[in-house]
């Protein structure tokens, strides 16, 4: 583990921040954040756009590595960590591989797409190049309650039951 608990739960609270600007949006509500591993400082941010752009890519974590590399110059994201509050899916894994995050810090499982240990684990894959290490259900709770909150408040406005 490259950062402490405290500055883990403090990068996650800022990814969470973000998550909130996408529920503001009435984007579901997943939020990413970069961070550079020597200084701490954050080179990139994201939050769900799809439904705003009508773009399937457009997840946060693909919008926060985006603009790291546009922070640093590089698609070579080595000596980072990426905090998201869902557990990336496999296009978003496979984002993570290719830019070469050396971390990867998550909060909610995702039982429908999840890549990193739900469905399947494309992270720890040693056929691939890279294998950045995983901290999992880091604020569990609060990332996971985000999401269902949400959910449930589109199902009680269109008149669904739970």
């Amino acid at each position: 583990m490259i950062f402490s608990e405290e500055q883990i739960n403090n990068y996650m609270d800022e990814a969470i921040g973000e998550a909130l600007k996408a529920k503001s949006r009435s984007e579901v509500p997943i939020g990413c954040i970069i961070v550079n591993n020597t200084t701490g400082e954050v080179i990139g941010r994201g939050s769900n756009e799809r439904e705003e752009t009508q773009d399937a890519i457009k997840h946060a974590e693909i919008i926060a590595i985006e603009e790291a590399c546009r922070t640093i110059g590089s698609w070579r994201l080595e000596n980072t960590s990426l905090f998201v509050t869902l557990e990336p899916c496999p296009m978003c894994a496979g984002a993570i591989i290719n830019s070469r995050i050396e971390e990867v810090i998550f909060g909610a499982n995702d039982p429908k797409a999840g890549s990193v240990g739900s469905i399947n684990n494309l992270l720890t894959e040693t056929r691939y190049n890279h294998q950045p290490t995983v901290l999992a259900n880091v604020k569990e709770k609060e990332t996971g309650d985000l999401l269902r909150n949400f959910f449930r408040e589109i199902r009680l406005n269109s008149g669904k039951k739970n």
